[in-house]
């Protein structure tokens, strides 16, 4: 199948929310990807491919409304996140569990130095989240700290299915997807300086969106990736793969299923926005910013796939306005950045 031509579902045509980027990204960026680089998580040829994704960018359009303090603290998490993925992709199921032990126990204390000879992970983490307490309230931070647990124990689940070689149905995909996308996380950090009470954030109607928001970024991103994975044979943790597999299509038919899921999907998002209630006083204005970024973070997600290099190399542009792409044949010995 390799060289077929295949048409990206542009799953935003009608989205409501344009892209918008934060007024703090170059600034930001030049000093998370120094800090990010100055921690040799990869060899001199991974990080060069590392700094092509720019997940810098990812962050700045996913945060457009923080200021500089918040803007590093998302560009931090996103090549956070990036260093745990490039390195737990490779890692055997009991490495990969060691190394979210590692990871949460330096979140937890980010004010005690690392063990001598640990894997870089954990400086990676417990540097990143010292920065992050310094301005960032207490309700986010547990926030943060109980939804990246959640992450990292997808991280593991994610490995074991890949070393089992597992390949889940729509259903159960999607409720590890939900975690592995580290979203949770990243929506903590959307309310980095607000206060909003755990009864809101957990309301019916904003969990709602939440799942709803999550899903559509699985969505956007599987669609974008499936490409690149499948070639390099790490597509099992894939919707595209997962719906070929169920359902016996080939990947265009299996595209064009999951963008119909998406529609529905953003509809009821957009329907369920607007029936967001009030709840009196300044929190009203905190949670209509809160869940208006959800639906940013969609737009987000899906610019950052085509202006960065990590899915299309330099194509982008072309390929987001064309929404073609040549299917790439099969490629042995080729692994994530780790």
């Amino acid at each position: 199948m390799a060289g077929t031509t295949l048409l990206i579902p542009d799953t935003l045509r009608s989205w409501p929310w344009p892209r918008a980027i934060n007024p703090f990204y170059e600034e930001c960026k030049r000093e998370s990807a120094a800090w990010c680089e100055g921690l040799k998580a990869f060899g001199p040829k991974a990080q060069k491919a590392f700094n092509r994704c720019d997940f810098n960018l990812l962050a700045s359009l996913a945060f457009p409304l923080l200021n500089k303090e918040g803007c590093r603290v998302g560009c931090d998490l996103m090549n956070l996140f990036f260093v745990i993925d490039e390195h737990t992709d490779v890692a055997e199921t009991d490495v990969a569990r060691e190394q979210a032990r590692v990871v949460m126990d330096a979140l937890r204390n980010p004010h005690i130095p690392r063990p001598e000879g640990e894997w870089i992970g954990g400086e990676v983490s417990r540097q990143f989240w010292a920065n992050a307490v310094r301005t960032a309230t207490p309700e986010s931070q547990k926030r943060f700290v109980d939804t990246f647990q959640q992450y990292m124990d997808s991280v593991v689940q994610q490995a074991d299915d890949r070393n089992s070689h597992r390949i889940r149905d729509v259903k159960s995909y999607f409720e590890v997807r939900r975690d592995t996308i580290g979203a949770k996380p990243s929506f903590a950090i959307n309310e980095l300086h607000m206060r909003l009470p755990h009864e809101i954030i957990t309301h019916p109607v904003v969990a709602k969106l939440t799942t709803l928001c999550i899903d559509a970024l699985i969505i956007g991103n599987d669609l974008c990736s499936w490409n690149v994975e499948q070639a390099r044979g790490d597509d099992g943790h894939n919707l595209v793969t997962i719906v070929m597999h169920q359902y016996n299509m080939d990947p265009q038919q299996a595209m064009n299923w999951i963008s119909d899921l998406h529609d529905e999907i953003a509809e009821e998002f957009v329907g369920t926005w607007d029936s967001l209630p009030t709840f009196g006083g300044p929190v009203d204005r905190e949670i209509r910013t809160y869940v208006d970024g959800l639906g940013n973070w969609v737009r987000a997600n899906d610019t950052w796939s085509f202006e960065s290099e990590r899915y299309f190399g330099k194509q982008g542009l072309e390929i987001q306005a064309s929404r073609a792409v040549t299917m790439l044949p099969k490629m042995e010995g080729i692994a994530p950045l780790a």
